[in-house]
């Protein structure tokens, strides 16, 4: 099976995790960002939109009144407040519409990617152009170097070079090929070399570059339950909230004084969560967002939700928890050898060998050794192939090394007339044992065969897993390691990187029915996957993430797809999930402690000069100008918090892998406490400004 080019940058390091390979998007309040969602803020007036919203819908009904007060019985103090609450409206919707815009800004990118192309339509063994746009799910086409493929699809003949810039944004080729889990093909993309047959699978307007366009604009982006359910609880509160302040007028009637309109919405508009239902939108985008920045598309809102309540990681070994490639750790010599003789030897037996296990032998032979490719001058190379097991090298005078499989080699040193060492089967069952793959080189001088050693190749774990898995399990989570190997195997390498569980000898079925178990025990699962053996699994998990390089089959029944294929961001994505998770409830805990600080800055001022209600005046803790410089300020204070929150919204709460009731020590102290503290100082120092302009109030 060819395998997939190795993702690097021409003439460059490989990408470190978490790259975005796109150009880097304008600053969220850069002038032309803001220009740009000033237009789409203002569509969002329209009602129909922010009923949505019961939050902000309130806050509409109620500058609406208020202007219409306003032009019925016009004054400095009324117009004031009347223009700050449709500023706490409009700063609303910017801030949903800088979030959106951020997508919009890659989307773009991703429709500059979108070509229109003709197609090669293979229908009865004969070829015919037509438009890529009157293709339909089943038809064939032919594409060869130079072609772009006309539509998503699966690869059914031929193998070749696909450039998928477009979609990933990286530079370096992949390989596609029929018959295996590297099939699919996204429409858009380019054939660099040679030729296959693409099945389509996607309908014109369906493709898998479409629906990345919809979702990164959000408009396919629909709320999640716990969105729903804190909507309800915000709706809920601004209603007790209403009917609280519509009992204030007759109290103020029958005590012989009078609250204007202005006052009676201000006063509402100030204790209802305002400044959480003006982000809640956008949190949700933002956390889609920064997915789509590491190049992982979120099918939906509730699968980056989800990923913030997993419990349970399952992590595929190979590509995932080690590097993939098996490499060469050590050589070890059976007695009477010495190691810089068999050195020499597994080099050159390793020279014809062109697996990744034959260079790194190769790679960790040549500065031990003088021998060269120019040594082997006028030498006979024996390629590694699955038959024999064995690769080496023929040399003049009748001198030949082999290396490889232990079995196949034991069967070539008898053949030509050598002996198996009894220690040759004890390093091999060691170094079997330790989760490592024995490579045994032997040479033949002319006259009989001798095993010289033993190559210890190893399936290498990746540097710093051990750390982030003792992170993970500080956090909660448990992670599964699942793989082919056989239980011994499996057992040390779970053990060297450090994972809680390990699943050997794992098939389809068996990870299925790994994830239903953990499922029925009440916890949350995710894993990645990228075959069509795979979906199943993928299907049934709560996060589901495949790989782009992986089937159709395989993104279809996920939730997410990482553009990358790397397995290994799996936790990167539990990291942001939380993170979402994180920020909404940290600014929620934000806005109900501001609630609570604008009401003592507003109820005292409002009742300070009624008759019988002077009482009220000892809960003036902030000393305030007068009732309107109070009502304006917390007014102002209130759209302007808005705004000062929105950076945060968008780039999420600043997450660590500590505890979690350590987190929410800390959260309650910085958001808690700080929204009870922040609108006593923002309040009051309004006030100074508001009180010191003549004739404002």
């Amino acid at each position: 099976m060819a395998e997939t080019v190795t993702r690097h940058r021409p003439g460059g390091p490989a990408r470190p995790a978490g790259h975005d390979p796109r150009p880097p998007a304008a600053g969220a309040f850069s002038p032309k960002a803001l220009a740009a969602a000033v237009p789409s803020a203002l569509r969002k007036l329209d009602p129909r939109l922010m009923v949505k919203q019961p939050v902000m819908f309130t806050v509409l009904a109620g500058s609406v009144l208020t202007t219409a007060y306003c032009l019925a019985d016009p004054s400095v103090f009324t117009v004031s407040v009347t223009l700050w609450l449709w500023a706490t409206v409009v700063f609303a919707n910017l801030a949903e519409a800088v979030a959106e815009g951020r997508g919009k800004a890659q989307a773009d990118t991703l429709r500059r990617a979108r070509r229109e192309s003709t197609a090669r339509l293979l229908r009865g063994g004969t070829e015919s152009r037509i438009a890529a746009t009157g293709l339909t799910a089943g038809d064939l086409v032919v594409c060869e170097a130079g072609d772009v493929i006309p539509g998503d699809g699966d690869v059914v003949d031929g193998v070749a070079s696909v450039d998928e810039s477009a979609v990933t944004g990286e530079s370096a080729p992949v390989i596609r090929e029929s018959g295996g889990d590297r099939s699919a093909v996204t429409g858009g993309t380019v054939v660099l070399s040679d030729r296959i047959v693409v099945r389509i699978t996607a309908e014109p307007g369906a493709t898998f570059l479409d629906r990345m366009i919809a979702l990164v604009e959000g408009a396919q982006r629909q709320k999640t339950p716990n969105e729903i359910a804190l909507n309800a609880l915000l709706a809920s509160l601004s209603v007790c909230f209403l009917l609280a302040v519509v009992t204030l007028q007759p109290f103020a009637i029958w005590s012989g004084g009078r609250l204007d309109v202005p006052v009676l919405v201000a006063l509402l508009v100030c204790l209802i969560p305002t400044t959480i239902g003006a982000l809640l939108s956008s949190i949700g985008i933002a956390g889609m967002d920064r997915l789509v920045r590491r190049n992982v598309l979120a099918m939906s809102g509730r699968a980056v939700e989800a990923a913030g309540n997993v419990t349970t990681l399952l992590l595929d070994k190979t590509g995932t928890i080690t590097l993939g490639d098996r490499q060469a750790h050590d050589v070890v010599p059976v007695a009477g050898v010495d190691r810089r003789e068999l050195m020499a030897a597994a080099h050159l037996s390793s020279l014809a060998d062109g697996t990744p296990e034959g260079r790194s032998i190769v790679a960790l032979c040549a500065p031990a050794t003088k021998t060269r490719d120019g040594d082997a001058a006028g030498a006979v190379p024996v390629p590694f192939s699955a038959e024999s097991r064995m690769s080496g090298m023929d040399l003049p005078g009748g001198r030949c090394v082999r290396k490889g499989a232990a079995s196949a080699v034991k069967a070539w040193v008898r053949r030509q007339g050598g002996t198996w060492p009894d220690d040759t089967t004890d390093l091999v069952d060691r170094i079997s044992n330790d989760g490592g793959t024995p490579l045994v080189v032997a040479e033949n001088d002319g006259e009989t065969a001798r095993v010289l050693g033993v190559v210890h190749l190893k399936d290498v774990v990746k540097a710093g897993l051990r750390e982030r898995f003792a992170q993970l399990r500080a956090m909660g989570i448990r992670t599964v390691m699942i793989t082919g190997d056989n239980p011994r195997t499996a057992a040390a390498i779970a053990a060297e990187a450090g994972v809680d569980d390990f699943l050997a000898e794992a098939t389809p079925q068996d990870k299925l029915d790994l994830i239903k178990r953990e499922q029925e025990g009440g916890r949350m699962v995710a894993m990645t996957g990228d075959g069509t053996n795979d979906a199943p699994a993928l299907a049934q998990a709560d996060v589901g993430v495949a790989m782009n390089t992986g089937t159709t089959a395989a993104k279809e029944a996920g939730n997410m797809v990482d553009l990358d294929s790397d397995p290994a961001k799996l936790i990167e994505i539990v990291r942001i999930g939380k993170q979402l998770l994180i920020t909404r409830g940290a600014l929620t805990t934000f806005s109900v402690a501001n609630d609570v600080a604008k009401y003592f800055a507003i109820i005292p001022a409002m009742f300070a000069a009624i008759p019988g209600y002077g009482g009220l005046e000892a809960l003036d803790i902030m000393g305030l100008a007068g009732p309107q410089s109070a009502i304006l300020s917390a007014v102002v204070f209130n759209a302007l918090v808005i705004v000062a929150l929105v950076p945060l919204a968008l780039r999420g709460v600043r997450y660590s892998s500590a505890a979690p009731d350590a987190m929410l020590r800390r959260n309650l102290l910085v958001y808690g406490l700080g929204g009870l503290v922040t609108p006593f100082i923002g309040i009051k120092l309004i006030d100074l400004v508001v009180s010191s302009i003549p004739g404002l109030v």
